[in-house]
Formats: C-alpha cells, sequence, structure tokens
C-alpha cells in the first residue's frame, strides 16, 4: 500500500510539473508571437512599405532610424496602373504598415496587400479632392502643393506612433522641422506670384497634374490634357489650351518629365508663349539626379514656376 501511494504522489508530482512547463511554453510562444512584428525585422525596426518613391522619402525622414522604409515602385516608374508583381506582394507580406497616397491613384492596394495583415493607411486623408475634369474621380495630385504635403506629414507621423509609440516623441520633431520646409518652399511660390500682376497669375502645364498647387497658391490653371487621359490628343485640347493662353497673357507654358512635349511646343508656336521647363510630379530621380527628395522636387517645381512666369 505505501509503495502504492508513494508511486501515486510521484504521479501526481510529475503530472503537476509537465502542466507547469506547457503553460510556462506557450507564455513564452504567445510573448515571441505579440512582438514578432518588431523582432522579425532586422535591427527589431518595424518595417513601412509605400507604394511610391515619394512617400517614402517623406516617411523615411520622419521616421528617421527607428523605422526601415522602402517603396514597392522604383525611381520613374509609373504609378496610375503599375500590377504588383509576386514579389512586391511576398514584400508587403512582411510589412508592418502600408502607406498609399488615395484619392485614385493606387488601384492595385488590394492586389499588393491579398497576404497581408499590414496595418493601412491612406497618407491622404483630411485633403478635400478635386475631381478631374469631366469626371467624378478625383484628381490624385495633391502631393503637388507643399501646404497639403503638411496633411500627409500628419497622417505619417499618426500611422508611425501606431505601430512605434517609443519614437513617437522623434517622429514629431522630425515632422515640425519638415513642415518648417515645407512652409519655405509655400512662402517661395507666394513671394513669387506676387510680383506678377493677377491677372497673369496662371499655371499651364501640359497635363492637368497641378490642380492643387494652383488652387492653394490662387493661380488659374490650364492644361493640354487631364491627368490619367488616354488617347491621342486632339487639335481641340490645343486650342483650349492655346484660348485660355492668350486670355491670361501667360508669359511660358510648362510640361512635365515624363510626357511628350510635342503638344508643348504646338502650344508654345502657337502662342508666343515661352518653354517655362521641365517639372517632376510622379516620381522622385535616383540619388544622382536632379530630383533625389520630395524637396528637391517641389524646390524645383517652384523655382521654375516663378522663374519661368517671371520672364
Amino acid at each position: 500500500m505505501l509503495n502504492i501511494r508513494t508511486h501515486g504522489h510521484h504521479t501526481r508530482t510529475n503530472t503537476t510539473r509537465t502542466i507547469f512547463a506547457a503553460l510556462s511554453a506557450a507564455t513564452l510562444i504567445s510573448s515571441l508571437a505579440a512582438c514578432s512584428s518588431a523582432t522579425d525585422h532586422e535591427g527589431g525596426k518595424p518595417r513601412v512599405l509605400t507604394t511610391f518613391t515619394i512617400l517614402e522619402d517623406i516617411t523615411r525622414t520622419i521616421g528617421g532610424d527607428a523605422v526601415e522604409v522602402s517603396s514597392i515602385t522604383e525611381p520613374g516608374a509609373e504609378i496610375h496602373g503599375y500590377d504588383p508583381t509576386p514579389s512586391n506582394i511576398a514584400e508587403a507580406s512582411k510589412a508592418d504598415l502600408v502607406l498609399e497616397n488615395g484619392l485614385g491613384l493606387e488601384h492595385w492596394t488590394d492586389k499588393l496587400l491579398e497576404n497581408s495583415k499590414a496595418k493601412r493607411v491612406t497618407v491622404s486623408d483630411g485633403v478635400e479632392p478635386i475631381n478631374i475634369e469631366g469626371t467624378d474621380s478625383p484628381n490624385p495630385h495633391a502631393w503637388m502643393s507643399p501646404r497639403l504635403v503638411k496633411i500627409y506629414v500628419d497622417n505619417i507621423v499618426r500611422a508611425l506612433s501606431d505601430i512605434d509609440p517609443n519614437h513617437s516623441t522623434t517622429f514629431e520633431n522630425n515632422a515640425k522641422e519638415y513642415k518648417n520646409k515645407l512652409d519655405g518652399v509655400d512662402n517661395k511660390l507666394t513671394e513669387g506670384l506676387e510680383k506678377l500682376p493677377k491677372t497673369k497669375r496662371a499655371l499651364v502645364t501640359c497635363e492637368g497634374a497641378f490642380s492643387y498647387l494652383a488652387k492653394e497658391a490662387g493661380m488659374e490653371e490650364g492644361y493640354i490634357w487631364p491627368v490619367n487621359t488616354k488617347g491621342e490628343i486632339t487639335p481641340g485640347q490645343i486650342r483650349q489650351a492655346a484660348d485660355f493662353v492668350k486670355e491670361h497673357h501667360v508669359p511660358a507654358v510648362f510640361c512635365e518629365s515624363t510626357v511628350e512635349h510635342g503638344p508643348q511646343e504646338q502650344l508654345m508656336r502657337e502662342t508666343g508663349a515661352a518653354d517655362g521647363g521641365t517639372l517632376y510630379v510622379d516620381s522622385l530621380s535616383p540619388e544622382d539626379g536632379p530630383v533625389p527628395t520630395y524637396l528637391d522636387l517641389i524646390n524645383h517645381d517652384v523655382t521654375t514656376i516663378v522663374e519661368g512666369l517671371n520672364k
């Protein structure tokens, strides 16, 4: 009997130890899973994925060394009709946060995130949309206004702070400094336009990608064709743009770096307007190019516009 009771006590002790060990292992696994989004990445940094290079640059500036940031699309890539590759989808599956522009720019984000549990944030939230001429679709190019990019910055700060609250003060400080630089660009545009008569404060480009910039700066906007236009440029579009140039006494017209300049040259011949220069819109250049950062891009565009219109 004694042997039986001793054996029974020993069995209960082993069972208790086994249960305790199992619970401890389960707790450890649960704890590791809870923080896997940070520890799975190099250096424990949250991984942030953006849809195009401009958002990548702004986010990296705000995030500093606290986050790992990359862009799905490469410098110079077409964003509007981009089709995510299997490697893009695999990359998104490892992300903690995906930042998109919104306003109809990326119709492909759902496909990108089909295997991802990343938090998805639209950085243009809070921007009042301007519809593309003749459609109910918003013009996506709100980032072309340095004033509106401050809304982007605030949304990015909130998104980064949600996934990495320990560095929220860093994000806020970096954002404050960045918004001060955006104000400097905005002031340069305002001061440059003040040198022009109000009747000549008009911006004419090949494609209507500057609607937000023109509105925020108090400029009239003209263009040869609206953004996302498919098909050949018509004589009617050239004639309409020429009438706008003549009516507003526009001294120079501009064209985007990614489009054919033939229509601009025709517009110049018909109106006598000068070539205002090349503007950059959808993508940054490589590091050794003319616009490797967003601040480089918007500074270039504002300087080119001011100098072109003051000819």
